[in-house]
């Protein structure tokens, strides 16, 4: 299997080149010194959410001792300051996802609000009885559940690009899904379940084909890879500062500057407005139109130091890093009698999903952490796709640059504890 790389690129052995000094990494990340029943923390659920560097949280922290003040209204000192270091995130956002301006660059609590936000606003302005919205069978509940709230208030139809069990998209079926009736396209960029990383130019080609509009969930996907929004095409790009060593209830929607500005508002009130009377209110500009009330401001500059952090990473040695810990735990793990990884795409970011014979994913997951080894386990929001490989749930192992061999052998010793434990 070639595994932690995009279709169409390589992805570079572990060199002495290309080596992370991963030693050094996790220094920066204090939580990782922990330890859990006497034993040192194994954290393997990144992908729900990353850990945080001590330049994180410092950075954090220096907005509330040196900078707190409410931000664009204010005209003394500390609010400019407070302004101009918001703003300054914006423009490491832009550059950061490969948008063209940072007035592309709207702040959100996550990748669920921006979802919400383009559902919401582009349902209201673009969707007609009769129009449909495709997404892929393999979607987060929240790049789903809004979509059909979109489709079922405007009388659209929501059409399903399926999925082989490998957990790979079908892309000649997505060629028939995908027609002169699509508005709009929304899938992600890596599965949060499975770990595929799909096919998103191909996709957003299909899409243009039909004049149709496409928004990728990058939740999973900026943690792992370079994000080049103008390179992939797409319309909307979302990102969860929490899941890429930022603070949580903060995170970022691009979206190319003429369909922000045919957007409605998502919310009234605070900075998107530029008059108000009893009879009618004009909105301000993008960004600002969609960024009603007083924002994250802390999470906001925290998520410019994460930005940062990623930035100062030398991407290829991630890349390398990472992908050798996907091959190390398939090995490890595919060893264990009855275990079965679910999600085998040619194409993986680092996450292994299995199920073991005659245990519940929760009874893994469990006993595991009586080993210090913290995986997460269920459907991991993505109920769909357990139903269609016909089971419950799964156990996940996710793992990041800071995550090393000793990691993956420290699951592995106690996912064979659980066999012990419940034998075949």
């Amino acid at each position: 299997m070639s595994v932690g790389a995009p279709a169409g690129t390589t992805v570079p052995p572990q060199t002495d080149a290309l080596r992370l000094d991963v030693a050094r990494l996790r220094a920066d990340f204090p939580i990782l010194q922990t330890t859990v029943r006497g034993k040192p923390l194994v954290y393997l659920d990144n992908a729900a959410t990353s850990q945080k560097p001590r330049a994180v949280i410092e950075a954090t922290d220096r907005y509330y001792r040196e900078q707190n003040a409410n931000i664009h209204r204010g005209v003394y000192w500390l609010s400019e300051q407070a302004t101009a270091a918001y703003e300054a995130v914006r423009a490491k956002a832009a550059r950061f996802l490969g948008a063209r301006e940072s007035r592309e660059i709207v702040f959100v609590r996550g990748t669920t609000e921006a979802i919400n936000l383009v559902a919401s606003s582009f349902g209201r302005s673009s969707l007609r009885p009769g129009d449909e919205v495709a997404i892929t069978a393999m979607e987060h509940h929240s790049n789903i559940v809004p979509w059909q709230l979109a489709c079922e208030e405007r009388g659209a139809q929501l059409r399903v690009i399926p999925m082989s069990r490998q957990g790979e998209l079908l892309l000649d079926e997505a060629r028939t899904v995908i027609g002169p009736r699509t508005k709009l396209v929304a899938l992600c960029h890596v599965s949060n379940s499975l770990g595929t990383i799909n096919p998103v130019a191909e996709i957003v080609r299909m899409a243009r084909s039909h004049g149709a509009a496409v928004l990728v969930d990058g939740a999973q996907a900026a943690p792992h890879m370079p994000v080049d929004v103008q390179a992939l095409g797409c319309d909307f790009y979302t990102v969860s500062g929490h899941k890429m060593f930022g603070p949580t209830g903060v995170g970022l929607l691009y979206g190319r500057a003429d369909r922000l500005e045919a957007l409605p508002p998502y919310q009234g009130g605070g900075d998107m407005i530029r008059t108000v009377t009893f009879e009618r209110t004009t909105f301000a500009p993008i960004p600002a139109k969609f960024e009603a009330g007083t924002p994250n401001i802390a999470g906001v500059i925290g998520l410019g130091a994460a930005i940062d952090y990623l930035e100062a990473l030398p991407r290829d040695a991630v890349t390398a890093h990472e992908h050798d810990l996907l091959r190390y735990a398939m090995e490890q793990l595919c060893d264990v009698p009855g275990l079965t990884p679910i999600g085998t795409a040619a194409h993986k970011a680092p996450v292994v999903s299995f199920t073991m014979d005659g245990v519940h994913p929760h009874d893994v997951g469990t006993i595991v952490d009586q080993d210090g080894v913290a995986v997460r386990t269920g459907h991991h929001c993505t109920q769909p796709v357990m139903d269609f490989l016909g089971i419950p749930a799964t156990t996940r192992a996710s793992f990041a640059f800071y995550n090393t061999r000793a990691d993956v052998d420290a699951l592995a010793r106690a996912v064979r504890r659980v066999r012990e434990i419940f034998p075949r």
